[in-house]
């Protein structure tokens, strides 16, 4: 789209009578493989490509999309839209009121060596292929299942306030997973983390270094050991949690409650409201000292699936220091709910899953920082405890305070040494008991920025892609056990 018919969409918002508008035109190609059981299960690629248009008339917010990039078709989006705004402002509450922000003129595209689309098809699945056959050498193993999914999402952002925004970003991921089921039980084993793997903006040569085929057979006879490993324990203990199920700990128990729109109320759709009402805002002991999260989308931080040059607002992506030293310290924003709470200026967290999604506040990175621990140190000084591994599933409160989570597997540590394996681990807590019972985090050495590509938010439900950094760490006092008790 040029910029021509841009300037026609917002021409035609502000002649109706907007305050403000903006648009957002996106094609996105997305291209998704996966075998099971040694078959291909699918091999697909889709486009799309529209425009979404939403504006300030009468002091509410009015959106409207469509995929007829004509003069014309442009042109009646924006009235629609404003049509829309106006109807919403017969029952609005108060005006609309946005936090400032310059107008910029850029481009940003995120470094990648390797176009995954530029590589067939055939050759990607033959991977895939390969790493199923692998997996189902192991004798006892009874499923197999592979992925790799791969989307380019290339966006104009425009705004009557001046700002003109070309971003493309190419984002990729991959993983496998093994299952075992005897005796009426289901142990499962998945690299190089679970629910579809690991998720960067990055290229193909993100995949080609996971080794999919190399970590297969471990992966497949880790699932059949479990079955002879160990019931996991009973009562209340220490625990160390490896980064990509702590990744999912911080997404669940900090990413979701600091989503402004929740906390007022704008939103409960999929993951509830959130216990973090505004008069906890820098007074709430959220952690330990030692803790510290950020909400980070610039790509310094990493090449995280929230990482990005403007959100969907054009307001640049930048880090926000979430909980300092334990301190919750601050929300995720835009620049209407920035505006509510006194805030100056939007944190740039605003983003919309497709051109035809109305855009909303979603997590960008939110990473627990690196702290100064060795893991092998670690290990070394944790007498009784339980290493759990790899996220099997979860569940938590709509105000994001009560949660239970198992992992794939665990281990027993005693005398700082790994003495054996343990199957259906599980642990469940309070979210601020909990953060405040960590007591070390390992160093940058070993950090993981990890992506999860299917966080779900709104009505109609909108799927993001969120980052979440972690290295491991320790909890003490811990509940464990109890989502596999026995009568």
């Amino acid at each position: 789209m040029n910029q021509e018919l841009a300037n026609h969409a917002l021409n035609t918002a502000k002649l109706r009578g907007a305050t403000y508008a903006d648009l957002r035109v996106m094609d996105i190609r997305q291209r998704e493989l996966s075998t099971k059981n040694g078959e291909v299960g699918t091999c697909g690629e889709s486009e799309s490509f529209g425009i979404g248009i939403r504006v300030i008339a009468g002091g509410a917010w009015g959106f409207a999309s469509t995929d007829r990039l004509t003069k014309e078709g442009v042109q009646a989006c924006a009235a629609q839209a404003v049509a829309i705004a106006k109807a919403s402002a017969l029952a609005k509450t108060h005006a609309i009121e946005l936090v400032p922000e310059d107008a910029y003129v850029d481009a940003w595209q995120n470094p990648y060596i390797k176009e995954p689309f530029q590589i067939p098809m055939e050759r990607q699945l033959a991977l895939l292929k390969a790493a199923d056959d692998e997996m189902r050498k192991v004798k006892g193993i009874t499923l197999t299942e592979t992925g790799m999914v791969f989307r380019r999402i290339e966006q104009l952002f425009a705004s009557s306030a001046g700002s003109r925004i070309h971003q493309v970003k190419m984002q990729s991921g991959a993983g496998i997973v093994a299952y075992s089921f005897r005796n009426n039980e289901l142990q499962k084993r998945s690299y190089p983390a679970s629910f579809g793997g690991q998720h960067a903006l990055q290229g193909y040569e993100m995949v080609e270094a996971m080794d999919l085929a190399g970590n297969a057979r471990r992966g497949g006879r880790c699932a059949v050991a479990l079955h002879s490993a160990a019931q996991c324990p009973e009562g209340v203990r220490t625990i160390i949690l490896e980064s990509s199920q702590l990744g999912l700990q911080v997404h669940e128990s900090v990413g979701h409650p600091i989503e402004l729109d929740r906390v007022l109320g704008m939103e409960a759709n999929m993951a509830g409201t959130s216990f973090l009402t505004t008069d906890k805002l820098r007074k709430l002991r959220y952690a330990a000292d030692i803790v510290s999260v950020v909400a980070d989308a610039r790509l310094e931080h990493g090449p995280g699936l929230g990482t990005f040059g403007y959100d969907d607002e054009g307001v640049p992506g930048q880090c926000t220091n979430i909980i300092t030293s334990g301190l919750f310290t601050g929300y995720l924003t835009s620049r209407d709910t920035a505006a509510m709470i006194g805030e100056r200026r939007s944190g740039g967290t605003v983003r919309g899953e497709s051109w035809n999604r109305l855009p909303m506040i979603r997590m960008t990175n939110i990473s627990l920082l690196p702290g100064t621990w060795k893991y092998e140190d670690l290990l070394a000084d944790t007498d009784d405890a339980i290493l759990m591994e790899t996220n099997r599933s979860w569940s938590i409160d709509d105000k994001r305070y009560h949660f239970q989570f198992s992992t794939e597997i665990g281990w027993e540590i005693r005398g700082g040494q790994k003495v054996r394996m343990l199957k259906n681990p599980s642990y469940s807590g309070i979210t601020t008991e909990f953060w405040n019972s960590c007591d070390a985090i390992c160093s940058r050495d070993y950090w993981t920025l990890w992506g999860t590509p299917n966080c779900g938010k709104g009505q109609p439900m909108q799927t993001m892609g969120t980052g979440h950094g972690a290295s491991p760490s320790r909890f003490r006092n811990v509940k464990v056990g109890m989502a596999f008790k026995k009568d």
